[in-house]
């Protein structure tokens, strides 16, 4: 249902200590005019680290989720969902598939996608997932809730909450990933399905990130409703492929990483209302390197926190929290498909202060911080695998 109640203040889904906490850290690094800073543009060194194997064969594995009990949620993009156990005599142990997932187009970058859980899911059972879907016009990403039994292996009241408009052709630049706000509130980012200037269309989803109830409805305060100019769903626009989406741990500000074409590869800080370029304005070029857009800067449109040139391919991404390394504490984790590594990024406010590669050597797609305070990744491989990153 949308709503037609009148915009509010971007930062009014946070509480009131984490706004003046974000307008602190806004004060000494807001998203600037312009240039934007390269992530890699300071190197830093960190403590060594181990790269252990705790699951193997799994096939493309795509999203992951810690379950209460310290077993894992994961997808694979053909289109199942499964339970693996990383600790005690069942480590290492991956489920028969999940029963009641739906039917997914699983075809290029396309299949069963991210995963979270409900904020109450220890009381309501309840997960999110997102994955593209077929239909008239072609095919776009979805987003579903549904009931998960982790014992029966099963999902029952699975329902969509959210489809991606217009379906279109091709297979690639679906998103999606999903994070829940302090505020409840889910948001979902999704790509422009390489079609490019779909992503300034605010009568399109595509190119987007969405702000939506858990039951698909839209926020009344969300900043567009009641504007007949825009979809009342979208958080912001001008976005080309972001695969990564996390929450940071003290502001509750979102942040996002996504894919550029050859280079321009993004950090970015999402905020209500705002447009982020693509595909206007870009540090990367085309494939055939031919020039995107404007350039680099325009005035009305938002800079990276910062981008990679040559790009590295970003999957997810993760603020450390874990309390296992003091070192590592709010550093953002970012993995790269591309590159087969982990980057370790340094953060000051909203500025990327350096980065750390480590190298992994697999295309790694997801990273979450375990229970046990260390990082756990996902390689998005045929012999796919998770891979826990910890410290000696």
């Amino acid at each position: 249902m949308r709503s037609s109640s009148h915009a509010q203040h971007p930062l009014d889904f946070l509480v009131p200590g984490q706004i003046l906490v974000l307008m602190a850290l806004s004060a000494c690094a807001t998203a600037a005019d312009g240039p934007a800073a390269r992530c890699d543009a300071n190197a830093i060194s960190g403590p060594a680290t181990s790269i252990t194997p705790v699951a193997s064969g799994l096939v493309n594995p795509w999203g992951l989720a810690f379950l209460p009990d310290g077993r894992m949620l994961v997808t694979e993009r053909e289109g199942r969902m499964r339970i693996v156990s990383i600790n005690g005599t069942t480590a290492g142990t991956i489920s028969t598939p999940v029963s009641g997932v739906p039917a997914v187009h699983a075809a290029g970058q396309g299949g069963l996608l991210d995963v979270v859980l409900d904020p109450a899911f220890a009381s309501n059972g309840r997960i999110y997932f997102a994955y593209s879907e077929a239909g008239p016009g072609g095919s776009g990403t979805a987003v579903a809730r549904a009931v998960l039994d982790p014992q029966a292996l099963s999902l029952s009241a699975v329902t969509p909450i959210y489809r991606q408009t217009p379906k279109v052709s091709g297979n690639g630049h679906y998103g999606a990933r999903l994070a829940f706000g302090t505020d409840g509130k889910l948001y979902v980012s999704l790509g422009e399905r390489q079609k490019f200037d779909p992503a300034q269309d605010t009568q399109q989803s595509l190119g987007k990130i969405l702000r939506l109830n858990t039951d698909g409805s839209v926020p009344a305060d969300n900043p567009f409703a009641g504007n007949k100019a825009y979809l009342p769903e979208i958080w912001s626009y001008g976005h080309r492929n972001p695969q990564g989406m996390t929450r940071h741990p003290v502001t509750g500000q979102l942040w996002t990483a996504e894919h550029g074409a050859r280079g321009g590869d993004e950090i970015n800080t999402p905020e209500a209302g705002k447009n982020y370029g693509w595909p206007v304005i870009s540090y990367g070029v085309n494939y055939s390197g031919t020039k995107i857009g404007e350039g680099a800067v325009k005035a009305g449109m938002e800079q990276p926190r910062c981008y990679w040139d040559p790009s590295i391919a970003p999957g997810n991404l993760v603020f450390y929290t874990g309390g296992k390394l003091p070192a590592w504490s709010g550093n953002l984790f970012v993995t790269a498909l591309k590159d087969t590594a982990l980057m370790r990024l340094s953060v000051d406010g909203n500025r990327i202060t350096g980065q750390q590669r480590i190298e992994v050597g697999k295309r790694v797609r997801d990273v979450r911080v375990g229970p046990d305070g260390w990082l756990y990744l996902l390689t998005d491989e045929a012999a796919g695998q998770i891979l826990r990153v910890s410290v000696p």
